[in-house]
Order: structure tokens, then C-alpha cells, then sequence
């Protein structure tokens, strides 16, 4: 029984994880997507997961950038989305809207008609 609910609750950290991850991609203005497999497949934590992806999968941006600098932009946003996951509670809310659904007209009156300020130079954008 406690091994089960310790496995959950690890899956439920590495789900918050990911989802963090992808929300922070969406506030770059990048279109990744790490889904369940990716995340496991890229078995690393952190920054070595985002500088593994970014070699394996996305090795066309190195040609413009510093990995260093990918890897920190990206973790920098993750924190954030994180940050703000943690504080909503909800554990899947990201800072950025990256699940591609629209909001419903209730509660488009409520929120704030000023897009969120993004850094995504154009050439960082794939």
C-alpha cells in the first residue's frame, strides 16, 4: 500500500514535471511537446533532460545558440510555470495556455485582455 502511493505520488511529481516543461516551450514561443514516453525517454533531470533533447531533437538550433543559453532560457520559464502551478494549486494549470483548448466566453470576461510578455526571438522559434 505506502509503495504504491509513493509511486503515485512520484508520477504525479514527474507528470507536474513535464507539464511545467511544456508550459514554459509554449511561453517561448517553442513547439515542443514532451509527452509521457518523451520524458522517460530522455531520462535525465533538469537541464541534462532539456541539453539531451536539444542535441537529439532540436540540434538545428545549436547552429544559432549556445546550448547553455537554450537550456537556462528554458529552465528559467519552467521555474516560473512551475511557480505558478504550485500556487494555483491545481497542479496542471501552466503559466501559458499550451493545452490548445480555448477558454469558454464565462470566463474570457474575467481575464486580463493583455497577452502575457514573452521571450521568443523569432530565430528561437521552430
Amino acid at each position: 500500500m505506502l509503495k504504491a502511493l509513493l509511486d503515485n505520488t512520484a508520477t504525479d511529481r514527474s507528470d507536474q514535471a513535464r507539464h511545467a516543461y511544456n508550459a514554459a516551450f509554449e511561453e517561448l514561443g517553442l513547439t515542443w511537446h514532451w509527452d509521457s514516453a518523451t520524458y522517460a525517454r530522455l531520462q535525465a533531470d533538469g537541464r541534462d533532460a532539456v541539453r539531451t533533447y536539444l542535441e537529439t531533437e532540436q540540434s538545428h538550433l545549436l547552429r544559432a545558440y549556445e546550448a547553455d543559453f537554450l537550456v537556462e532560457a528554458v529552465e528559467a520559464a519552467r521555474a516560473r510555470c512551475h511557480a505558478s502551478m504550485a500556487s494555483n494549486r491545481a497542479g496542471r494549470v501552466p503559466c501559458a495556455s499550451w493545452s490548445g483548448s480555448a477558454p469558454s466566453s464565462a470566463s474570457r470576461s474575467t481575464q486580463n485582455s493583455v497577452p502575457a510578455q514573452r521571450y521568443a526571438p523569432a530565430a528561437l522559434q521552430t
